[in-house]
């Protein structure tokens, strides 16, 4: 090799190992927890960008609560509901009096049909935020799902005590009636949910659903078409039809066994 080759060589070697250091930072400082500006971005995102950000941050620190609880929340709405009952478990590893990851476990279970697991979890939240109207209304629903309906009001009447004419609470308490075939003080509740300014469309839908299940098929159509494109209000209807038929049960489909059962929720694509 020339004289010349060789100091090329050298100073090539020379600046590769001064490069090396700087890159290491630069990895590192890639690989640091997002800033708060960053992380508050993210709660806008949808549901499947924020369960890769939230990973990745959880990664860099398996300790930090932030990461697990919006990790866990993720998870639960792109329907990976053990995954996101596990996430927010660990959560509680960490630290056993965060309130919202206590809330998360609950919704969680709750998600996944087996809410008698997230009872608990809810009870403690309950006790640890007792001016905190969440923990309750989440208790009447998984009240609710384990066959409790008298604890299930009894915590949706405290809810509205402490929040009321709360359009969430009011809306799991008419999901119930339903449930129970009774469309008509169904319907009164979530009149009620839909005039508060915090309602969104799942209350509309949701008094859709009530008003169709009693034949009022008007209002019903009015209030899809109003919030559905063409064909979502269009499948919706036939769904509501399907069950208004002779020696059908006026109920939602949201306790059928199946899990490809197309139910009232996945009609309205929420």
């Amino acid at each position: 090799m020339s004289r010349n080759a060789v100091l090329a060589a050298t100073v090539s070697l020379t600046l590769l190992a001064l490069a090396a250091p700087a890159l290491s930072q630069t990895e590192l400082a890639v690989r640091a927890p997002a800033d708060a500006v960053t992380r508050a971005g993210y709660d806008r995102a949808d549901a499947l960008s924020r369960s890769v950000f939230w990973t990745n941050e959880q990664q860099l620190n398996p300790m930090d609560p932030v990461a697990g609880v919006k990790l866990s929340q993720a998870l639960r709405e792109l329907g990976q509901f053990d995954r996101a009952a596990e996430t927010a478990q660990g959560v509680l590893v960490v630290q056993p009096a965060n309130v919202e990851a206590m809330l998360e476990v609950g919704r969680a279970h709750i998600a996944r049909g087996q809410a008698f697991y997230g009872i608990a979890a809810l009870e403690q939240a309950k006790a640890a935020a007792p001016r905190d109207w969440r923990p309750l209304s989440l208790l009447g629903v998984a009240y609710q799902q384990v066959r409790r309906p008298d604890d299930a009001r009894a915590a949706w009447n405290e809810a509205l005590r402490l929040s009321p004419d709360n359009a969430d609470v009011l809306t799991n308490a008419a999901i119930a009636r339903i449930g129970e075939g009774d469309a008509p003080s169904a319907e009164i509740l979530l009149r009620r949910a839909a005039s508060q300014p915090s309602a969104g469309l799942q209350v509309r839908q949701n008094l859709a659903l009530a008003l169709g299940l009693q034949g009022k098929t008007a209002e019903a159509e009015a209030i899809l078409r109003r919030d559905l494109p063409p064909e979502a209000a269009d499948q919706n209807l036939r769904w509501l039809a399907a069950r208004m038929r002779p020696g059908q049960v006026p109920s939602p489909a949201l306790t059928e066994a199946s899990p490809t059962a197309r139910t009232w929720s996945s009609l309205q694509g929420g």
